[in-house]
């Protein structure tokens, strides 16, 4: 075991909390899709949620910033807590088939240290947080167990480990129930959009198609949008208004809930 496992192993078992971790949904929006972050892991096409697990001396809150920070080299982003995953079975989810084929990396881990195969494999309750990201700003970056981190569609996903597919099914449908009390568009969208922007967003997270003069007109009512100089893509009198949130009001109207209705 070469000496960045051989560290990583001596502050796991020193440093961490046992039985604990936490699970990062982190969601971005580009090209019209929603997009999550997820690592895969090295030597199968076996693709998970970016995590890790929880220091003696952090809260919840500190670990969840950590990971997400390491991941994407983002700090200041809206994290928030969204459900305990506490199932007696979900360590062994599919543990024949998968724990087979993460063979090599968990070798490749604690290769002959018994205490911390013991460790890694006991029973786990995790703790899931999505986080709204601007794509754009974000540098993704594999770890020592992963050899890639990409953003994926929510639309097209690989096979992920264990109950992942749970977790993130568990974030996108909380993302919808809490739509109106989320920053959605200011956390996933440019500094500057047009209205198509933002219905796109709202389409790519309901699933569903809005009629775009409706959806215009109950946007614009709220009252939370500066706008600016039109966008130069044609003649003067097409062109789209560019338009910013008023953070202020935007964060007032939050509070209480924006009451967008869809």
């Amino acid at each position: 075991m070469d000496r960045k496992l051989n560290d990583f192993t001596s502050h796991v078992l020193d440093e961490c909390l046992p039985g604990k971790s936490i699970d990062c949904v982190i969601i971005g929006f580009e090209g019209q899709q929603l997009k999550v972050l997820l690592l895969k892991w090295k030597y199968e096409d076996i693709w998970c949620l970016p995590g890790g697990f929880i220091l003696k001396d952090e809260d919840m809150d500190q670990a969840a910033h950590r990971i997400l920070e390491m991941r994407t080299g983002l700090k200041a982003v809206f994290l928030n807590q969204f459900y305990t995953f506490g199932s007696e079975k979900r360590s062994r989810m599919n543990e024949e088939v998968q724990l087979t084929r993460m063979r090599h990396v968990l070798e490749e881990i604690h290769g002959k240290n018994k205490e911390f195969e013991a460790w890694i494999t006991q029973r786990f309750i995790t703790t899931g947080y999505f986080a709204l990201v601007d794509l754009k700003k974000t540098a993704p970056h594999p770890d020592l167990l992963s050899e890639k981190c990409e953003w994926k569609s929510i639309d097209c996903m690989p096979e992920l480990m264990m109950d992942h597919e749970e977790i993130l099914q568990k974030a996108l449908d909380h993302l919808r129930i809490q739509l109106n009390y989320l920053p959605i568009g200011i956390s996933l969208l440019s500094r500057k959009f047009t209205m198509q922007d933002l219905q796109r967003l709202y389409e790519a997270i309901l699933k569903k198609p809005l009629e775009r003069s409706n959806f215009q007109r109950k946007m614009l009512k709220l009252g939370i949008f500066n706008r600016h100089e039109k966008q130069l893509t044609g003649a003067a009198n097409k062109a789209p208004y560019l338009y910013s949130f008023n953070t202020d009001k935007y964060e007032d109207l939050l509070k209480q809930g924006i009451g967008f209705r869809y």
